[in-house]
């Protein structure tokens, strides 16, 4: 199975952006889910694939009014649509008041999401935009089926002090008394850093030094390019080589090293056509 959740503890780090990036790149079939309870951004910001605008009530609100019938992993590919660069997408909730209609859903969503890399029809691994977790988000609840989770964070020092704060919380919850070894348990907690490319392996050792030391259950699993120009062309707004930039190039990096690492335990034997 594989699900691969983003998250990030306050501010705007770029959650959506870095999930839209790395679904873009990802080495298997990916499925982009707005898992955020706030609401999405997608449909404002990206086109469908036949040129017109995304379809708001296609994907997380069109589940929430099936879910409480059961979510068979398939069904997943009823409620998405295609973006115009060809990846598959879950639009996300309009408002936060249409997440009243998941309540009691988010552990069948977790379990749906998990299970689709091993449809016998159309496999696909799910990353999952979460949003902001700070309080009691009910997307934590898709964390325990998840196989990753990465926190985004930016270099600030205030955000590099919640990204670890929010680590040991969430390796306390969802590791119990095993944080020690957390590493090793299920989901693994990484940290990708927003930095300046210049320094980003500079970043990278630091964080990754700060959050052993302070025994937080994570690493730095790799740095994202900050790079505006790129979001902006991943969004649609300005035109450019979208493959050539340093969103892209470093989001290409960030997902092949991932999976080198952990794809041969993501990896499931499935066989049939993709949809």
């Amino acid at each position: 199975m594989a699900l691969i959740a983003l998250a990030a503890d306050k501010g705007s780090p770029g959650v959506t952006t870095a999930a839209v990036a790395l679904a873009a790149v990802w080495p298997r079939r990916a499925l982009l889910a707005e898992a955020d309870p706030a609401g999405g951004d997608l449909v404002y910001r990206s086109s469908a694939a036949h040129g017109g605008p995304l379809n708001p009530n296609t994907g997380m609100l069109s589940i929430a009014a099936t879910a409480r019938r059961g979510l068979a992993p398939d069904q997943l590919w009823d409620h998405s649509q295609t973006l115009s660069g060809g990846l598959d997408v879950l639009v996300g909730l309009g408002s936060a008041e249409q997440a009243a209609g998941l309540v009691g859903q988010w552990p069948l969503l977790g379990r749906a999401f998990s299970a689709l890399a091993e449809s016998p029809h159309a496999p696909a691994d799910v990353i999952a935009d979460c949003g902001r977790i700070s309080g009691e988000t009910p997307a934590v609840e898709l964390f325990s089926h998840a196989s990753l989770l990465l926190l985004i964070a930016r270099t600030e020092p205030e955000s590099i002090a919640r990204v670890r704060d929010r680590a040991i919380a969430l390796s306390a919850r969802l590791h119990g008394q095993n944080r020690g070894a957390a590493q090793l348990a299920t989901p693994l907690i990484g940290v990708l850093m927003v930095a300046e490319p210049g320094d980003s392996a500079k970043v990278a050792n630091q964080v990754n030094s700060m959050l052993i030391g302070a025994q937080a259950g994570a690493r730095v699993l790799g740095t994202l390019a900050h790079d505006p120009a790129g979001a902006e062309q991943l969004a649609g707004r300005r035109r450019g080589r979208l493959d050539k930039s340093l969103l892209i190039r470093s989001a290409r990096k960030i997902s092949a090293d991932l999976y080198q690492q952990y794809g041969a335990a993501w990896a499931a034997p499935v066989t049939g056509a993709s949809r």
